[in-house]
């Protein structure tokens, strides 16, 4: 299965933020949008970064209060890994478990084209068992 099916399935829609925007306004954003990440990107087509949960509780950790009006630029993963929706989705989850990275943007040409998490990787390779699961058991009573 390839990236591009994930994306088919779940659209290519992505939230980015700008990298001058607060930490706080981050943080709102996955919330409202009940998401991991963000893209950081000042023009919403080329990936300057990747700012999620895991990057704003380290920068908590770290900045203490004082994090909430820093900027995205300041806290974010610089140069993040990304993939083209030909990838497979078994390279795409080898990459991410190597990384240690539960986003991964989704470019084509330079451009943002999609945005595939950890989540999406799971539930694809769950329904791809699924299927074959059901294409056997229906071989198997096809032959009784």
């Amino acid at each position: 299965m390839k990236v591009a099916t994930i994306l088919a399935v779940k659209g290519s829609a992505t939230e980015t933020i700008s990298p001058a925007a607060t930490v706080e306004r981050a943080a709102q954003r996955l919330r409202s949008a009940r998401i991991g990440a963000l893209v950081v990107s000042s023009d919403g087509v080329h990936v300057a970064g990747l700012i999620s949960e895991r990057d704003i509780v380290h920068a908590f950790a770290k900045f203490g209060r004082s994090l909430c009006e820093m900027h995205v630029r300041d806290v974010m993963t610089q140069s993040p890994p990304t993939c083209t929706p030909d990838e497979t989705v078994h390279d795409l989850m080898a990459r991410m478990t190597t990384s240690r990275n539960r986003h991964v943007p989704v470019v084509v040409d330079g451009a943002l084209a999609g945005i595939v998490s950890i989540g999406d990787v799971v539930k694809s390779e769950v329904d791809e068992h699924t299927r074959e699961v059901i294409v056997l058991r229906d071989m198997y009573l096809a032959r009784r």
